[in-house]
Order: structure tokens, then sequence, then C-alpha cells
């Protein structure tokens, strides 16, 4: 009986390569990341913003969009409690590892996918209608051609790993190597086996964090708290003959 074939990687130890994608990349993308969003909070705040477009088109954005958010968002829980939480916790609460597995890759490929379909809607909306299109920047082509990688390599990560592989538990092996380099004690060997589209994956979700403060996803971070305490907008309707007579000198009634 043969062994089974080792997976296809980036590099097949951590060597000099190794330390550069997977120890400097990943400081170098969390340091960008936090730094950028204080920069462009302090520099930059009237243009923290979604820079919305609803007013060209609605149509295709109440389609797009929450099934782009609620897909993500769902992509983003899935991704905390699978590299931050330990398997050994969830085995302590009772949660085998087939079952886990198997609900990992049900929730994340219909999260993959309805991410991917919203952000087609999406892009495609930018690309048609021309207002919008107008609006949209470079700096929009290339966040969106980021996102796009990022999300289909994920993707394709899952489905080759699960549905055309034997499987692959990646709490083995990307989950501890995440959370050693939030604790600052990086251990590149722990990538250096992983098969390579989920490396290229983590690279290019590290890419995408690094250019994050520097386009619309700041949004991500902001909530709209202070429309809790604000005053209320005093609105008044404009005089119809005003204009037609001349003001006259001193006070005048209101209402």
């Amino acid at each position: 009986m043969t062994a089974p074939a080792p997976p296809v990687t980036l590099a097949a130890q951590a060597g000099t390569g190794g330390i550069l994608l997977w120890v400097v990349l990943p400081y170098v993308a969390l340091a960008v990341f936090v730094l950028g969003h204080v920069w462009r909070y302090r520099y930059d705040k009237f243009g923290w913003t979604t820079r919305s477009s609803q007013l060209y088109e609605r149509r295709l954005l109440r389609i797009g969009s929450p099934l782009f958010h609620f897909g993500i968002l769902v992509v983003l829980l899935g991704h905390v409690g699978g590299l931050v939480i330990p398997k050994s916790w969830t085995e302590a609460a009772g949660i085998g590892e087939d079952a886990y597995h198997a609900g990992a890759v049900v929730l994340g490929t219909v999260a993959g996918i309805a991410t991917l379909g919203g952000l087609a809607i999406l892009v495609y909306r930018r690309r048609t209608v021309g207002p919008v299109f107008s609006a949209t920047t470079r700096n929009d082509k290339a966040m969106y051609l980021s996102l796009t990688l990022t999300v289909v390599l994920g993707l394709s990560a899952t489905v080759a790993a699960n549905a055309v592989g034997g499987g692959y538990d990646y709490r083995e092996t990307i989950s501890p190597w995440f959370r050693a380099v939030l604790l600052l004690q990086p251990d590149p060997d722990r990538m250096t086996g992983a098969p390579v589209l989920f490396q290229l994956h983590a690279i290019s979700a590290m890419l995408l964090f690094a250019a994050w403060p520097f386009t619309r996803l700041v949004h991500m971070l902001t909530a709209p708290l202070g429309y809790l305490t604000r005053p209320y907008i005093v609105y008044r309707s404009r005089d119809a003959r005003l204009g037609a007579r001349a003001p006259r000198r001193g006070w005048e009634r209101v209402g």
C-alpha cells in the first residue's frame, strides 16, 4: 500500500522564501492595516466613506449588496472561528472533527458562493450602469480585483481539498500558524506544508488587508453611533413669494 502523495506547496521547507512569506509578510500587512487606518482617520476623515452610488441605481444594488454583505459576514465569522479557536476547544465542547468539518465545508461553501455571486452582481452593476461606472476609480477597480481573487482562491481551496481531494484539516497547520503570529511566536514551518491553494489564499488575504485602509473598505470599521445622539435637523419650507417682492427692513414673523 503506497502512501498518499504530499500536497503541492510553494516551499518544501521554511527557508528564506518561507520566512518572507509566513513571518515577514504577515507582520508587514498587520502593521500597514493598523497604522494605515490611523493615518486615514487622521488625515482623510472626509474620505472615510463608501461613496454610495445608490442614487444612481437601486435594482441591482438591492440584490447584490445584501447577498455580498451577508455572505462575507458568514465567511469572516467562519475564519475567526476556524483560525482563532483551537481544535481542542471544539472537541472539549462535544463537537467532533467529522461534525465540525462537515458544517464548516457546507456553510463555508454556501457563504463563499453567496459572496462571489453578490460581488459579481456589484461588479456587473459598476460596469454597465453609466453614472456608477463614471464614479468608479482605479482604486475601486484594484480593490474589487483583489477582493475577488481572495474569495475565489478561498472557495477553490475548500472545493479542491474536500470535494475533489480527500479533505484537508487546516486546523492542524494554518490555524496554529495564525495564532503563533498573533502571539509573536511565528512558526513558518506550519504553513510550508499546506496545499498551494491555501497558501495562495493566505497571501492574497494578507495583501488585501494591507491595502484595506486605503480603499472604500474602511467603512467596515465604522458604526453610525453619532446618529443616536445628534440633534434633530429642522427643515423649513421656502416662501413661494420669496424673490417676488422687495424684502422689508426689520424683523418678520415666522410661522
